[in-house]
């Protein structure tokens, strides 16, 4: 980075840019400028000192190398905290200087790696690790093909240590399981699939799945889907979506964030045009659809973007809003008890709230106790083999808040991922908001009844 006495400014530079339409953000001198200046105000601020290895790492290259001065900072030394950051948002929904706080400063974080990673993929190409795990959809398809085998091998020491050195997947990471079957194919059976004859203004609601649910957990939409029926709200799947790209866009593979972006838009903008909420099981996948898609697809794709956008909900979003109507369902037969909740990172950054936390409320018995702390998994960062580790330290404070609560048998977090982090590193499985509520309107759901006069 350059040298020179002049006091670096905490305003914007002439190379600020979040927008990869903009000439200027594909400039790596303007680049540099910002990531200069960027570094100097969280040298000088330290709010986020404990989100993730990026902002520790910065700051004993600054304080034990460079005597202070960020203008000394190495390129290798640079590409660390780049590195480091797996992109939680935490550090961006804290941070007082944001575009979104309409602060003078105009900086955020996680976009400024995001243009770092999206620039050195455009100078050096993508990694082969990188295109196998930002494209999950084709990994499934892989995976169904072999039977069951993939799964079996998952779990053979052996061939974690061949994925280990090809792909550089840690040996030790718990991997998700692949279904036996899609749930678009268990929607189609069940005929809940909208068919091109429906009125498209007809539905209420439309389901985006998530690449996750689709491939992996395929429950998980069922359950949301039964309470959406319990609560008389009229919701659709649409057959053919893809994988958000966040994923893809976490490497800087911009070209294959735009290309499923596109296309999902392409499905889902005569459902928003129409008016009806699309659900996102997966708070990374509706924060894409809600913050990122607008800010980031080819230019062509921007006004679809923006009314998609304007019509992404949170499952529990959705239902917190109909709480007041006669239809609100609160009819509960059985009980999980205490439940300590986990509120995801991308959940945070859309500031939305926690609603998912709210509506258990509703359950009788339930006395939810949540940690904010990040879990550590963000992505694809925790299964690879330099991400592993840090995941690990990320997500301590994150393990002990959920164990603290001694009475909760049932843990929940909306994000699937960290369901597999709390599972592996703490020893429960967090079960989605939408499931707990699912199984709490069948008598059989937990051990627990709940009389009937407790219920409304």
């Amino acid at each position: 980075m350059a040298e020179d006495n002049k006091p670096i400014s905490y305003l914007p530079t002439d190379g600020m840019s979040y927008d990869p339409e903009e000439t200027k953000y594909w400039d790596s001198n303007a680049l540099n400028k910002e990531v200069e200046r960027v570094f100097e105000v969280c040298h000088g601020c330290r709010m986020c000192f404990k989100f993730c290895d990026s902002f520790p790492s910065l700051f004993k290259f600054i304080d034990e190398r460079h005597d202070g001065d960020v203008k000394k900072l190495e390129r290798v030394e640079v590409n660390q905290v780049v590195d480091e950051c797996f992109q939680c948002k935490l550090c961006e929904v804290q941070c007082p200087y944001t575009p979104r706080d309409k602060h003078e400063y105009q900086l955020d974080f996680p976009k400024l790696m995001h243009r770092y990673k999206a620039i050195r993929v455009k100078e050096e190409g993508v990694k082969f690790r990188d295109k196998v795990l930002g494209n999950p959809d084709v990994a499934a398809v892989a995976a169904r093909s072999s039977l069951g085998l993939a799964n079996k091998l998952n779990r053979v020491p052996l061939h974690r240590q061949l994925m280990e050195k090809v792909l550089g997947i840690h040996r030790d990471k718990l991997l998700p399981d692949f279904a036996d079957s899609t749930f678009e194919k268990w929607a189609t059976e069940q005929g809940r699939m909208y068919q091109p004859a429906d009125p498209i203004d007809k539905y209420e609601t439309v389901l985006f799945q998530t690449c996750y649910v689709q491939n992996n957990e395929p429950q998980i939409g069922r359950d949301t889907l039964e309470v959406m029926d319990r609560n008389l709200v009229n919701t659709t799947c649409v057959a053919g979506l893809k994988c958000c790209g966040m994923p893809a866009w976490e490497s800087g593979d911009l070209e294959a964030f735009r290309k499923n972006a596109k296309h999902n838009l392409d499905i889902l903008y005569p459902f928003a045009k129409a008016g009806a909420k699309i659900l996102g099981i997966n708070p990374t996948c509706s924060m894409m659809l809600r913050r990122e898609y607008p800010e980031l697809v080819a230019q062509e794709d921007r006004e679809k973007a923006k009314v998609v956008s304007q019509h992404i909900q949170d499952p529990g979003e959705f239902l917190w809003s109909i709480r007041k109507e006669e239809r609100f369902n609160t009819r509960f037969r059985s009980t999980p008890g205490e439940v300590s909740y986990h509120a995801p990172c991308h959940l945070r950054a859309q500031a939305v709230g926690f609603k998912g936390r709210d509506l258990m409320k509703k359950i009788p018995g339930v006395k939810p106790k949540m940690v904010l702390e990040c879990c550590g998994h963000d992505g694809t960062y925790a299964m690879k083999v330099e991400g592993y580790e840090g995941s690990i330290r990320a997500g301590k404070r994150a393990f002990e808040g959920m164990k603290d609560n001694k009475n909760s048998k049932v843990w929940a977090t909306e994000c699937p991922l960290a369901a597999i982090q709390f599972q592996q590193h703490a020893g429960v499985k967090p079960m989605h908001p939408m499931t707990i509520l699912a199984r709490s309107y069948r008598d059989d759901g937990f051990p627990t009844k709940v009389e009937e006069e407790e219920g409304n």
